[in-house]
């Protein structure tokens, strides 16, 4: 039996763009795009926080 794939993406905050969360999901489950209610820690406040890649760091 093989293991569900599951992809890491981030969650960033609709109003200040900064992005707060990381969490995963299965693509062949669930196709759309989520999109939460969260409390972002630089607005203090909850907003919609979107799914986004996961950026590389620069060194």
């Amino acid at each position: 039996m093989a293991k569900a794939k599951s992809i890491l993406f981030q969650l960033e905050c609709s109003e200040c763009k900064e992005r707060n969360y990381t969490t995963s999901k299965n693509p062949q489950e669930n196709k759309e795009k989520l999109q939460l209610q969260k409390f972002c820690k630089k607005c203090r406040k909850h907003t919609a926080h979107k799914e986004v890649k996961i950026s590389k760091a620069k060194k």
